[in-house]
């Protein structure tokens, strides 16, 4: 059985950019993959899927992005492209095509069983990400066998639905991105809508990811704010990969001929009942983003020069009458695509380093089992830890605990 100093569960950015810190250190180390570099780009990830992130914001450990269009916004096949340069250029010792079975405590640290045989390791690396299985509701089994229903991870394009109309169920990023790309097919659409950060794609000549970027919103440290179990369950921001300024909210959505609905409470057959809360949550969306563009326009009072523009917020929408209640079927509903998230998964992990709720218990990556580690969490440290360019201060930060282990290990 081969042994290793430690072993990364994963080859997405977060297990790279943590191998390239242990590299860099002089780690001995092997990356662990399912499938191939950045597998799930390649596989939960509709067609026409584009980063949230512009290109720029792509940083990671000794790699920053050199295209031509660094404000662009890279596609699920380019980004899987760009993971895999980056594993090259540190010939980053990825085992490609490695499932891992389970995860064991043993005299030496771990064993990690693989169906490719078994590895041994002082330290192990959860990097596996925040988005392990997606998180559909008990409520879904209530629905009629007739209608269709998927996750958005397997969510490609309209012509991949049955005919019909669909009941897209929240409103986040990839809610109203599959909502407006159905929309504009010429598909009926209806769009139960939940909690959700609304931002617009640009702000005063600048990307308002330039802008929290700047003013250190990215950067706010979980160690700094009143509730961490708060921050962690923020909503997801409401954002679109596109040079459109506005981006793609709520309004832009009625617009395009969506009908919006409340969070969807329940499904009986094919009857739909929704919550009467819709004006409520755009209340609270609206709030967020007036606070947010507030911080941004004393950022750029105090620092002249920053701002390409006077301020431009985007107008507030109102929100439409809504029914309690619809037959999916009567509406010419034929699919329901479940944008609701997704939930933590770790079968393989034998040890008790988990939350009740199946969430990893740790402080920064660090877990309660001594040589055990986690990357590329939700508000793992910062609030871009789950970020592509979040993943560097994470990976470092960790590296240097591991290094720290393995010195006391070789010591004792």
């Amino acid at each position: 059985m081969p042994r290793t100093d430690t072993v990364i569960v994963g080859a997405g950015h977060a297990g790279l950019a943590m191998s390239r810190c242990l590299a860099d250190r002089g780690l001995d180390h092997v990356v662990l993959e399912r499938g191939s570099v950045g597998e799930r780009w390649r596989t939960a990830r509709w067609d026409s899927f584009r980063l949230l992130t512009p290109n720029w914001l792509s940083r990671l450990p000794g790699w920053v992005y050199a295209g031509r269009e660094p404000d662009g916004f890279m596609t699920a096949a380019e980004f899987q492209d760009y993971l895999s340069g980056y594993a090259g250029s540190f010939h980053a010792p990825v085992q490609p095509h490695t499932p891992v079975t389970r995860v064991e405590r043993t005299s030496f640290g771990f064993r990690v069983h693989t169906d490719r045989g078994d590895w041994a390791a002082r330290t192990v690396v959860i990097a596996t990400g925040y988005h392990s299985r997606a998180k559909v509701p008990d409520l879904a089994t209530g629905l009629a066998p007739g209608i269709a229903q998927i996750a958005a991870a397997h969510y490609r394009s309209p012509s991949s639905l049955p005919d019909g109309g669909v009941l897209v169920v929240g409103a986040s990023a990839s809610g109203v991105q599959i909502a407006y790309e159905l929309a504009v097919a010429g598909r009926r659409v209806v769009l139960a809508v939940g909690g959700h950060t609304r931002l617009p794609r640009r702000y005063r000549g600048r990307d308002i990811l330039w802008w929290l970027d700047r003013t250190g919103a990215l950067e706010r440290d979980i160690d700094h704010v009143p509730d961490a179990a708060a921050a962690r369950a923020e909503p997801s921001l409401q954002l679109v990969g596109t040079s459109n300024a506005r981006g793609v909210d709520l309004g832009v959505l009625q617009a395009t001929g969506v009908r919006l609905a409340g969070r969807l409470r329940a499904l009986d057959g094919t009857t739909a009942g929704f919550a009467d809360d819709l004006a409520d949550t755009m209340v609270a969306a609206q709030d967020r983003l007036t606070r947010v563009l507030g911080e941004i326009d004393q950022y750029a009072a105090a620092a002249p020069g920053t701002a390409a523009g006077a301020p431009d917020p985007p107008p507030v929408i109102a929100a439409p009458a809504i029914s309690a209640k619809v037959d999916l079927r009567r509406a010419g509903i034929s699919a329901v695509i479940w944008a609701t998230g997704f939930r933590p998964c770790y079968p393989w992990l034998a040890m008790p380093a988990l939350e009740r709720d199946g969430r990893i218990r740790h402080r920064r990556g660090v877990t309660g089992v001594p040589g055990l580690y986690a990357i590329g969490l939700r508000f793992q440290s910062r609030r871009n830890s789950t970020f592509i360019d979040g993943a560097r201060h994470d990976a470092a930060y960790l590296a240097d605990r591991i290094t720290v282990h393995r010195a006391r290990r070789l010591a004792g």
